[in-house]
């Protein structure tokens, strides 16, 4: 059964420099994406991670420097759906990679992958999704065995599966994302994309060649070591979702694990890292 969310919609005045702090803050919290609209800063958490004094930590509410004041509502998969039929638009990466529904026409692209989102993560929309794609159209994956960890919408591991991957697991805890990434793996024709449901990477030794983890920054720091076993010396590691403010922590982790920072990407406020084995 899919779940619901609970959104959270934040005003805050002044934004600047207030809002990006605030974000910085709300990753603490068990959040699984945020977005940006009409002036208000979303957040999403599901609604069984969720509890009375929630906000008690975010320091920055009872701040004398910044007013910030904020809505709560449960969001129920049906309305998420709806949402996204209504504002779901093509958007181009690069010159030869686009991300379309199934209702929009063809743009002849070399890389055309339809996705119909419904309740799931992952269009390219989003800056963190759209920097993962850009990173995933620079990398060579044929005969490779790559992994798409937090997977949403199946996004990343489609891709990977249409620029020549061996073979690619789609990985992610919830299964409304498990259904709909098995739905548009069947829509893209990717016969050589597996789909699990898990919290976890269960392979005990070194496997993939590539490892994407668009999740946040909490999931990615509890899950660099089992990223670092699971990939193969030389491999990449190409990790998003969170913000300038987290990249110190997050570089610092994986080079206690022995992986090295390679590039790095940035759109808006938010950041993308390449790490290699």
């Amino acid at each position: 059964m899919p779940k619901n969310y609970i959104e959270y919609s934040f005003s805050v005045l002044p934004s600047d420099p207030w809002e990006e702090i605030l974000l910085a803050e709300l990753q603490s919290l068990p959040f699984e994406s945020f977005e940006n609209s009409e002036g208000l800063l979303k957040a999403y958490v599901p609604e069984d991670l969720y509890y009375d004094t929630f906000l008690d930590t975010i320091d920055l509410l009872n701040h004398d420097e910044v007013t910030i004041t904020f809505e709560k509502k449960i969001i129920e998969p049906v309305n998420w759906n709806s949402k996204w039929e209504s504002e779901f638009h093509p958007i181009l990466i690069g010159n030869d990679c686009v991300v379309r529904a199934d209702f929009h026409d063809k743009q002849d692209k070399k890389f055309e992958l339809v996705i119909n989102p419904k309740m799931s993560f992952g269009t390219g929309h989003h800056q963190t999704t759209f920097m993962m794609l850009s990173f995933a159209l620079d990398e060579d994956f044929i005969g490779k065995r790559v992994l798409d960890m937090g997977c949403g919408t199946g996004v990343l591991a489609i891709l990977a599966s249409l620029k020549g991957a061996k073979r690619t697991d789609a990985i992610d805890n919830d299964p409304w994302c498990i259904e709909n990434t098995a739905e548009n793996i069947q829509t893209n024709n990717c016969n050589n994309v597996s789909v699990s449901l898990a919290e976890l990477i269960s392979v005990p030794e070194s496997t993939y060649d590539i490892i994407f983890a668009n999740i946040n920054r909490n999931i990615l720091l509890d899950q660099i070591p089992s990223y670092y076993t699971a990939l193969k010396p030389k491999g990449f590691l190409f990790l998003s979702g969170f913000f300038e403010a987290d990249v110190s922590n997050l570089n610092e982790s994986c080079q206690n694990e022995g992986l090295s920072l390679v590039n790095k990407k940035q759109k808006d406020s938010w950041r993308a890292l390449k790490f290699i084995k």
